[in-house]
């Protein structure tokens, strides 16, 4: 994790984020606890030792909770028992997701459910269970991470596009009912970003070069880049910025 901007303002506040111990979460997690915030997060893996890893790093141990987040009563008891331990949560970022590659003929309901499950509806329900407390804390930051997959129109896993394109339907509709409190909602959307999920799965010389012909600028998207935007979206830096989608992958896609 390289800092490359201090937020001051991140310090001491209540951060929640799902999959937060792998993949790009454990960045995101890293990257907060550096900014001085009080990170608790969820995972439906045992990530206790990267939550040990983290403590000694930070000194300062972030609350780990075991969650599948499809589970939407037991996700709103971990945003509750967060807020018991840091105070009210004031800075959601919603991460967790599930790209599973499928076609249209195979797709049967109990998959339709399940994905949409993990990528939409926990989602909504996580920022439900936030608004409360911010409110009465005077405010907050919602990020919703979306993908770039929708807009390019991809093909390969269209329950996931669909419910990466109902992330942003829903983003702007909760920024505009909860701006008078304060409460701010931007998603986030990342082009190819090389997590060693990626690598291992899905990355070939082939399929890297040609992604990286459609970008404009010809590096490639590192989970850094993700961190930095978030920590961006997450402090009053951005404070009249809401109701956003911030597509950050290299100039793939275009937006406006």
């Amino acid at each position: 994790m390289t800092q490359t901007a201090t937020f001051h303002d991140l310090k001491g506040q209540s951060v929640f984020i799902t999959g937060g111990g792998s993949g790009i979460g454990a960045f995101l997690t890293d990257g907060l606890m550096a900014q001085g915030a009080k990170v608790a997060f969820v995972q439906r893996s045992d990530a206790t030792e990267f939550a040990d890893e983290m403590e000694q790093k930070h000194g300062v141990r972030p609350l780990f909770m075991q969650c599948d987040i499809t589970d939407i009563s037991r996700l709103k008891s971990c945003i509750a028992q967060a807020a018991e331990a840091h105070g009210p949560v004031t800075v959601l970022v919603n991460n967790a997701a599930n790209d599973k590659r499928h076609t249209t003929a195979e797709v049967d309901e109990d998959f339709w459910d399940w994905s949409q499950a993990v990528n939409l509806k926990a989602y909504f329900f996580a920022c439900q269970a936030v608004i409360d407390a911010m409110r009465a804390a005077g405010g907050g930051s919602i990020i919703n991470f979306t993908s770039i997959s929708y807009m390019m129109g991809n093909t390969g896993y269209p329950s996931y596009t669909t419910a990466n394109s109902g992330i942003n339907g829903m983003t702007r509709s909760l920024a505009r009912e909860f701006g008078p409190d304060k409460i701010r909602v931007n998603a986030l959307a990342p082009g190819w970003v090389l997590t060693d999920k990626q690598k291992e799965m899905w990355v070939t010389p082939e399929a890297l070069a040609g992604h990286l012909d459609r970008q404009c600028l010809k590096d490639t998207l590192a989970p850094q880049d993700m961190v930095d935007a978030v920590l961006f979206l997450a402090s009053n830096t951005s404070r009249m910025m809401t109701g956003q989608s911030l597509v950050v992958d290299g100039g793939v896609v275009t937006t406006g």
